[in-house]
Parts: structure tokens; sequence; C-alpha cells
């Protein structure tokens, strides 16, 4: 039976569930053993992803990488998403994700020419689909930045809230010891967002601690 890992970027543990328990269900269906599946809440445009890492450092020869949507392996510049879809590939896994067409099975079939050409069509497919999800990443931060615009110019832009419950969390994580990259595993997030939050924290408790002094 073929191996698949199951890879989700989910932002509600609600969503991660449902999304979850559907992804899977297909895997099943398709005739895969799920060995794994990988949760991750970082942006696709991060290329250090604690899972998408953890994923790829565990891939076997032979399994295939499953996903909703192409835009969930990655929204990075294409240089950098091809570089990941081959590091993918140099482990001898394939992916395999709903509107990539996957030719895998006709090219070991063929030889000489026809190889060349299906392998060739393959990554331009492939090239096509990671481009389209970089594009559609980046019109969504422009439109957002001139909703922002917009926004201030009417003077009703309010900046989003820091989510002080995932902040407490890579305190708590952080305070018993772990290591920032095992903090940023744990609490779903990018070794960026951990040494940000961890170095405001200490700034607010070291203001406190001045505070308290000179009183």
């Amino acid at each position: 039976m073929r191996a698949a890992r199951v890879y989700l970027r989910i932002r509600t543990e609600e969503q991660d569930l449902t999304r979850q328990e559907a992804i899977v269900a297909g895997a099943r269906a398709a005739g895969y053993y799920v060995a794994a599946v990988y949760r991750e809440k970082a942006s696709g445009a991060r290329p250090d992803r604690p899972e998408l890492l953890r994923m790829v450092a565990d891939l076997q020869a032979g399994e295939v990488v499953v996903a909703e949507k192409i835009d969930r392996i990655s929204r990075l510049p294409l240089p950098q998403a091809e570089l990941l879809v081959t590091t993918i590939r140099s482990k001898g896994a394939r992916l395999a994700v709903p509107g990539i067409v996957d030719l895998t099975d006709l090219v070991s079939d063929s030889g000489g020419v026809a190889r060349i050409v299906l392998e060739a069509v393959q990554d331009m497919l492939l090239r096509v689909a990671l481009q389209t999800a970089r594009d559609d990443y980046e019109t969504r931060r422009e439109r957002q930045r001139e909703g922002i615009e917009l926004a201030k110019r009417a003077g009703r832009y309010t900046a989003r809230k820091p989510d002080l419950a995932h902040h407490r969390r890579i305190i708590r994580l952080r305070g018993a010891g772990l290591s920032i990259a095992r903090t940023a595993e744990l609490a779903g997030c990018s070794i960026a967002q951990v040494k940000r939050v961890t170095a405001l924290h200490r700034s607010k408790a070291a203001m406190i601690e001045e505070a308290m002094t000179k009183s």
C-alpha cells in the first residue's frame, strides 16, 4: 500500500479537524496509508515552517505528500518553491495535490523522447501552479495594503490586535526551558515570531522591574 503524509495549513482547531478528516478520508479512499498528518499555522510564504520541514525530513522513498491545494504547500517565490519541490523529489517522494496533473506513472512507463516530453510537461504544469499560488498571495497582499490605506484615510483603520493567548503559550514554553526551534514547532508558528514575542516579553519585564526599583 502506498504511504501518504498529509500537510495542513490551518487557522483554527475547528477548521483543522474538519479539513483533516476530509483530506485523510480522501487519501485513504484513493488507496493510501496515511503515515502522518502535519498541521501548520504559519504562512505558506515562509520557507521556515517547522511542520513542513519536519514532514520533508520524515519523507521516505515512494511516499506522496497530500495537501488540499498547492498553495498549502507553497506561496513562496518561484525559485524557492521549485527548490522545495526538488527537495521533496530528492527523497524519492512526490506531490498528490488536486489540480496538479500527475504524470509520474506515464513517465515511468515511457522512454526516450516520450519520457523527456512527459517530464517537461509535468515540470511546466507544476511551475505554473506554483507561480499562480505566489501571484495570488501577492495580489491578496496588495489588496490588503490598499484596504488599509483607504481605511487610514477615512480614519477607520484599527491595527490587528495581537493573539495574547498564543503569546502566553510561547512564553510558557520558553519559560519551561524549551529551545526557540522546539517552541516554534509546538506553538505552530515561525522561529521569527518566537524571537519577537520573547524579546517583547523580556523588554516589558525589564521595564516593570525598573519601575518597581525606582518606586
